[in-house]
């Protein structure tokens, strides 16, 4: 294998001795090299296989000669929007667009179009004709059927056929994209690579599917919520690789798109194997003028040791996305990338983050997984731990301490996401010790997201209950430790199932707590979550129940004002929530009220400062008459 970055343009293509490319991925973020990009793992592993791989990072999509930098590829276009949806990495929830890019060089805005993976297929599609297309990433994984689109407030088609591509390789990609490789290597048309896990095409003959499930058509989901919710539940049901069926979904014409299941999990070995290829570490010295790629900064020095999550929130893509089995690194594969940030010379001692999805997860939640699959009709941890679930941290934490006493490591700071209900379903406290004695930079982030228990069963997330004992052994331990650290709890506003009553009820925890979080995020309905079927239909897919849903945009800063009711700012839209509500036993001067009573005009103008006029004297007058 060659050292260095992959060729990003003809000149590096030719200095490598190559006529042409297998494969150019065309991408939507800047390239960096490193593998917590989906497009610097990709490329390395087709690299490993003996691939040769062009990077088209970021095109002018509005040029189709961008996407010509290395003329027809041999086999195919890889095409990625990036890390990101790239609507969610445009625009606010607020629809206010983002004054940055984490992924762009210079954090510049404008160097993606929306909807990229549609805009660069066609782009591909309009320049080379009939050139196999395959979309990955996590825009086209989490579009891949049909889904609502919060921005433009509506039901769209599979991405597929929007984009005009062949193929999505959907979930993590690495087994599929090879699979597609070999594949195509191999001379089979596209059109034929109609049986590969973890992958989606388009055909108009399905005589040959057994046992396949046909979904509510396009015509009925975009006609009727109720189908739409249906078609979403099955889909959930059928995410998992050992028990997942195949997914018909018909469109217009006759044209079905069908979903094979699920891509099985990746080995340990095969995780290790894929961290240790020969990544650069950072992003391309081409951005260096522009002062680099933002987004390496936050996991330069940190250490994905998972992937996959059983934590089942209703509002995050994970379960499509990365699946509900956790997979994981060995130590010494986490050891040997340690070792190479230690000799980095910009490393300062500190390893930021060793995590995944959730951290503290560090391997399937039960025995059965890796056998039978994750259960269709129940979560691990909602409402309630299963009696199945290993809650064990013995492993993380011989983990953290090996790392811990590595030359040249002071600190090991958690910064992923911890999972309190399962911490505090371990009987043992030796990791919750250690954390609180060493993994903590003053602050633990957490994500109870509310407290009322009705809106928490919509979010799947634990009762209440469960975060205050949390609360109180954390405070607990750092007592015992000498410690003075804080929890620092996220919390959302507006999530299906949450109105002006419930968000009060959390501006008085609040109260009562003592505490005023300086953020706040508003539900964001990306695609491909249970939180965002909700929103769209106000229907639980689960159960079939209507749910509550805030759409008017005057009603969510009024709950998002609730949380932050201390902000003067605040104060008109908590005042104008407490009348709607009929709390005004809220406003007044009491300890418990939120806010006090708007000051009446005769009061406010007496506690005005008077104005200082200039005192008149003899000599004063005399000055102005000159005499």
């Amino acid at each position: 294998m060659s050292g260095g970055f992959l060729p990003v343009s003809k000149a590096d293509m030719e200095a490598r001795g190559w006529d042409d490319v297998d494969f150019v991925y065309v991408s939507g973020d800047a390239y960096v090299d490193h593998p917590s990009f989906g497009h610097a793992i990709i490329t390395r592993l087709l690299e490993a296989y003996g691939y040769r791989v062009g990077i088209i990072a970021q095109p002018d999509w509005k040029d189709a000669e961008s996407v010509a930098v290395f003329g027809r590829p041999r086999l195919a276009f890889l095409v990625s929007a990036g890390n990101m949806d790239s609507m969610v990495n445009h625009y606010y929830v607020s629809g206010r667009r983002r004054e940055s890019d984490a992924y762009t060089p210079g954090g510049h805005t404008g160097r993606r179009p929306d909807h990229a993976a549609v805009v660069y297929g066609n782009l591909i599609r309009r320049r080379f004709g009939n050139v196999p297309v395959i979309l990955g990433g996590i825009e086209a994984s989490l579009r891949r059927m049909a889904h609502y689109d919060y921005w433009s407030d509506s039901r769209k088609r599979s991405v597929l056929l929007d984009s005009q591509a062949d193929l999505i390789s959907y979930g993590m990609g690495e087994k599929s994209i090879i699979a597609i490789a070999e594949a195509l290597q191999s001379g089979l048309p596209v059109r034929d690579i109609c049986f590969i896990p973890g992958t989606i095409y388009k055909t108009k003959d399905i005589s040959g599917i057994c046992g396949g499930i046909e979904l509510p058509s396009w015509e009925a989901v975009k006609a009727d919520r109720h189908k739409y919710a249906e078609s979403f539940r099955i889909q959930y049901e059928n995410t998992d690789p050992f028990t997942g069926k195949t997914l018909m979904e018909p469109y217009p014409g006759g044209v079905w798109v069908v979903q094979n299941p699920p891509s099985l999990p990746l080995t340990t070995q095969e995780m290790d194997d894929i961290y240790d290829l020969p990544y650069q570490r950072t992003y391309h010295p081409s951005y260096e003028a522009d002062g680099g790629v933002p987004a390496i900064r936050e996991i330069r020095f940190s250490l994905t040791s998972s992937r996959g999550c059983y934590g089942g929130c209703s509002f995050c893509a994970l379960t499509f996305h990365q699946g509900r089995i956790v997979q994981t690194r060995s130590h010494e594969s986490l050891v040997r990338e340690a070792e190479l940030m230690i000799r980095e010379e910009d490393f300062k001692g500190y390893i930021h983050d060793v995590g995944g999805p959730t951290a503290n997860f560090r391997g399937p939640s039960c025995e059965k997984q890796l056998r039978c699959g994750v259960c269709k009709d129940r979560q691990c941890l909602f409402p309630a731990p299963c009696p199945n679930l290993r809650a064990d941290h013995r492993d993380y934490l011989a983990l953290l301490r090996r790392l811990r006493a590595l030359p040249g490591v002071k600190k090991v700071f958690i910064r992923s996401g911890i999972r309190f209900d399962y911490l505090m379903a371990d009987p043992d406290d030796a990791f919750f010790r250690e954390l609180v004695e060493h993994h903590i930079s003053g602050q633990l982030k957490v994500a109870p997201e509310h407290i009322c228990d009705s809106v928490l069963r919509r979010m799947g997330k634990p009762e209440n209950r469960v975060y205050e004992a949390f609360g109180s052994k954390f405070r607990r331990l750092n007592a015992e430790l000498g410690k003075k650290q804080f929890l620092v709890p996220y919390l959302m506003s507006s999530h299906p199932g949450s109105g002006l009553k419930e968000a009060i009820a959390l501006a008085e925890y609040l109260r009562d707590l003592g505490y005023m979080p300086e953020q706040v995020q508003d539900f964001y309905p990306t695609p491909s979550t249970l939180s965002t079927v909700m929103y769209d239909t106000g229907i639980d897919p689960r159960d079939g129940r209507a749910v509550f849903v805030c759409r008017n945009p005057h009603e969510k800063a009024m709950q998002r004002a609730l949380i932050q009711y201390r902000n003067p700012k605040n104060h008109e839209l908590v005042r104008e929530a407490l009348t709607l509500a009929g709390r005004e036993d809220l406003i007044g001067f009491d300890k418990k009220c939120l806010i006090r009573p708007p000051q009446p005009a005769y009061r406010k103008a007496k506690a005005e400062p008077p104005v200082r006029r200039k005192k008149k004297t003899i000599r004063n007058v005399h000055k102005r008459k000159g005499t």
